[in-house]
């Protein structure tokens, strides 16, 4: 049976998953293993938070999750596809279509409007740039920027600038968001806002969600807590959280 981070998955469908996963730093004759041998199986709709300490490892974690980063050893599988076996460019094209990405820091590019950083996912799906736009808008308007349209993220609150990466992030209704402390850079109401809507806008579009964060307060609202340590994970009781 599968280590207790993957158990009671098998009868739902698995959006998002790792089979003994490792990843190890060399720089030189110096090789600093982050973690080995670590397997995780998302579900549909389900959300999962992965706590650790400083430097466990778990934003590392997400970056394989992602496709950002290239394991040492073991698979990812996005979507029920290897990502291993892909060429850059399928592995960007399935990036873009199956998950999202919401981090710490915005990341939206400051020359763009809101309505243009959320319509880029879209467009680089290969949808016209009528039809981006239309999803774009639409879904700012639900996280409360529809007056922000054609503000620059320089013109917008904190708040505001991580709203519109949550929508850039679900725009293409994606299987899958990865955040890396989405909250972390804001206060704490903010912070409450942000989280709340990313996950009534993950429970309407049944998109799963994988959360590194530190703040224990927010993990218990998930459905399952994991903690990487000593380059394990695993899956706490609700009284350890």
């Amino acid at each position: 049976m599968k280590d207790a981070a993957v158990s009671g998955q098998a009868i739902n469908e698995t959006v998002l998953s790792c089979e003994h996963l490792a990843m190890t730093y060399a720089e030189g004759s110096l090789h600093t293993p982050v973690f080995h041998d670590l397997d995780l199986a998302v579900a549909k709709g389900e959300t999962v938070a992965i706590l650790g300490a400083s430097g466990a490892g778990k934003s590392t974690l997400l970056h394989l999750l992602g496709g950002l980063d290239t394991p040492t050893a073991g698979e990812v599988f996005v979507a029920g596809q290897k990502m291993s076996g892909l060429s850059d460019a399928a592995r960007g094209a399935l990036r873009n279509r199956a998950l999202g990405f919401v981090y710490q820091f915005h990341h939206l590019l400051p020359e763009f409007t809101a309505l243009e950083n959320v319509m880029l996912p879209v467009l680089l799906s290969g949808a016209s740039v009528g039809a981006a736009a239309s999803q774009a808008r639409t879904l700012l308007e639900s996280v409360g920027l529809g007056h922000r349209l054609e503000h620059k993220p320089g013109e917008l609150s904190g708040g505001e600038r991580q709203r519109a990466a949550v929508a850039r992030a679900l725009v293409n209704k994606p299987a899958c968001v990865l955040g890396d402390e989405p909250t972390g850079n804001l206060d704490e109401k903010t912070a409450a806002t942000v989280f709340d809507l990313m996950l009534a806008l993950n429970h309407e579009q049944h998109t799963s969600l994988v959360l590194v964060t530190h703040d224990r307060r927010l993990a218990r609202r998930l459905d399952r807590v994991l903690e990487l340590h000593d380059g394990k994970l695993r899956q706490l009781r609700p009284d350890e959280v």
